[in-house]
C-alpha cells in the first residue's frame, strides 16, 4: 500500500537533500510521494528540494509558521492510506516503514506506530539526554504521543478531524496524541530505529533563546487553551506533569517578590532569594550528576514558566480550515 511521506521544513538547507533521498529510498518497494511542507523557507530548500520528483507545498501570508502547521500543511496535499511524518534534518530508516505498515495491518486499532529516534550530535545538553533509553521519548510499546514523527493511518487522522494544530508551536505530537486516544485509537513504538535526527549544534542557551523568540516555548500554554471544554481536558492536566512543575515555579516567584516586597531589610531579602536559587540548582545539578546540567535546568524551567501564560492569551484561527499556501514543485 502506497505511503506519503511528509518533509516538514523551515531553512533545511544543510541537510534537505539527504533527507528527501532517504525518504524516495525507503518508498522504492511500496511507492507513494514524499511531500515538501515548507514554513517560509529563506535560505536554499526549495530550489534543493526541486530537484528531486516531490510536491513542493510552501505556506502564504498570512498563514505563519509554527509546528503545528508543517504537518497539516503536508497531509492537506497527500493522498495516500499511510502517512508518515519526518523532519528536513532527519533520515528515514530505509526499512522502518515495511515493518510500519505490517505492524498496522496486524492492528486495526492502532492509529500510529514510530520507533527510535537516534540522535546523531548530543553535544548540546536537551539532545543528550534523549539518548537514554529510559526517557520518555525512547519507551517502547503503548505510547501517549509519538515525538519526532512516525507512520499514522489516514483513515484514524480523518477521524479526528485533522492531522496538527496549527497554532501549536510545540507540544503537536502531544495534542493529536491525545486527540486519538481520547476517539479510541492507539499509538505504539517499536523497538527499532525510525530516524537518524541531526538536530541543533548550537549552545543549549542559545537553543533556549532561539525557542523563546520562535514561540516555540509557548507550545504548552496554546495547547492548554486549544484543549479548553474539550472532554479531553482533564486528562491532559493529568499526562502532563510539567504543568505542575510551571505552576511550582510561579508560585517560587511568588514567594520571592512577597519576601523583596515585605521584609523590610531588602538586602537580606535579596539575600534568601539568591540562597535558594543556589539551592536549587544544586539539588538539580545532584540528580542530574552534572552541575551544568542543573543550571541549565533550572534556567530552563524559568523560561518555559514565563511562556505558559503568554501561550495561553495568544488568539487561536480554526485548526481545521485549509492553510494558505502554493504549490511550487510538482514529481516528474
Amino acid at each position: 500500500m502506497a505511503i506519503s511521506v511528509i518533509i516538514k521544513t523551515l531553512n533545511e538547507e544543510k541537510r534537505i537533500a539527504a533527507t528527501i533521498e532517504s525518504a524516495l529510498t525507503a518508498l522504492q518497494r511500496r511507492g507513494g510521494e514524499v511531500i515538501v511542507a515548507d514554513s517560509g523557507s529563506s535560505d536554499s530548500t526549495i530550489e534543493i528540494a526541486a530537484r528531486y520528483p516531490t510536491v513542493i507545498a510552501q505556506i502564504v501570508p498570512p498563514a505563519l509558521p509554527s509546528c503545528g502547521i508543517g504537518p497539516q500543511l503536508g497531509f492537506q496535499y497527500s493522498r495516500h492510506d499511510y502517512v508518515c511524518l519526518i523532519d528536513g534534518d532527519m533520515l528515514l530508516d530505509a526499512d522502518f516503514l515495511d515493518e510500519a505498515v505490517r505492524f498496522l495491518e496486524n492492528h486495526p486499532t492502532i492509529a500510529g506506530v514510530t520507533g527510535h529516534v537516534e540522535e546523531m550530535h548530543v553535544a548540546n545538553l536537551e539532545f543528550a539526554r534523549r539518548v537514554n533509553r529510559n526517557a520518555p521519548e525512547n519507551r517502547t510499546g503503548q505510547i501517549d504521543r509519538m515525538n519526532g514523527g512516525g507512520l499514522y493511518r489516514r483513515s484514524a487522522i480523518e477521524d479526528v478531524g485533522y492531522l496538527s494544530d496549527r497554532n501549536l508551536h510545540g507540544y503537536e505530537e502531544f495534542d493529536l496524541g491525545i486527540r486519538l486516544r481520547s476517539a479510541g485509537w492507539g499509538l505504539y513504538r517499536l523497538d527499532r530505529r525510525f530516524v537518524q535526527h541531526f538536530g541543533h549544534t548550537v549552545n543549549s542557551y542559545r537553543l533556549l533563546m532561539r525557542r523563546w523568540k520562535s514561540k516555540y516555548l509557548y507550545g504548552i500554554g496554546e495547547l492548554l487553551r486549544a484543549s479548553l471544554g474539550k472532554p479531553y481536558f482533564p486528562q491532559l492536566l493529568r499526562e502532563l506533569p510539567e504543568l505542575r512543575l510551571w505552576g511550582l515555579v510561579h508560585l517560587w516567584w511568588l514567594f520571592c517578590l512577597c519576601l523583596i516586597v515585605f521584609l523590610s531589610d531588602k538586602l537580606v531579602a535579596i539575600g534568601i532569594v539568591l540562597a535558594m536559587i543556589a539551592g536549587v540548582v544544586t539539588l538539580a545539578g545532584i540528580k542530574k550528576r552534572s552541575l551544568s546540567m542543573g543550571l541549565y535546568t533550572v534556567v530552563a524551567w524559568f523560561f518555559h514558566a514565563a511562556a505558559l501564560p503568554v501561550g495561553m492569551l495568544r488568539s487561536r484561527r480554526r485548526p481545521d480550515k485549509l492553510i494558505e499556501s502554493r504549490i511550487l514543485g510538482k514529481p516528474a
